[in-house]
């Protein structure tokens, strides 16, 4: 399989300081090192991906670059026991799109600890609908309620039009919190 050809979104730093992105063919075998090597059939853009492809070197430090800092897809290859070839599985968050080739392309190769089962009742469509802020938005209410935050307080949600923002309020009202949601986007307000 190392010499498998796939397709992916490449971000390139241009000669006069600028940055351009393009759909490369490249290969497996240019993967870096890890345990797990996933098909891709979903990934989400994200904030973070927009500014590696800008350029942002606080996100991506080194170009050319695969963007993508989640994806859902199936076990190709696996050398880690939890995860065996044709298992439905997530990986979002740790370096991932970052310096590590992300989910914007067809192929990931990353360590088994980045990897998460597929939750049963999602498919990797909704996955990546929920992606990387859905799964942000449900640890933040989860580390809440550790911390005895029960349905019915009231709860203020900032930055509510965003990724994250948005789908928190969504689950604290699906919870019974009284929720009231603050945002600094005025086209927003409403």
């Amino acid at each position: 399989m190392e010499n498998t050809r796939y397709w992916a979104l490449r971000v390139h730093e241009n000669r006069d300081g600028n940055f351009g992105c393009g759909i490369e063919k490249l290969q497996i075998k240019d993967l870096p090192a890890g345990e797990v090597l996933i098909k891709v059939s979903q990934s989400a853009l994200n904030y973070k991906d927009a500014m590696s492809i800008s350029g942002h070197k606080g996100v991506t430090s080194h170009y050319p670059h695969t963007p993508g800092i989640d994806a859902a897809g199936v076990v190709a290859e696996s050398s880690h026991g939890d995860f065996a070839p044709g298992a439905e599985v997530i990986v979002t968050g740790y370096d991932l799109g970052m310096n590590t080739p992300g989910g914007l392309g067809q192929y990931i190769r990353v360590p088994g600890d980045w990897v998460v089962p597929m939750p049963e009742g999602l498919d990797a469509t909704e996955s990546m609908i929920l992606g990387t802020a859905g799964l942000t938005a449900g640890l933040a209410i989860e580390r809440l309620q550790q911390l005895g935050m029960k349905p019915g307080a009231k709860v203020l949600v900032t930055g509510s039009s965003g990724g994250v923002g948005s789908i928190s309020v969504l689950l604290l009202a699906h919870l019974g919190y009284e929720v009231t949601a603050s945002t600094g986007s005025k086209a927003s307000h409403d």
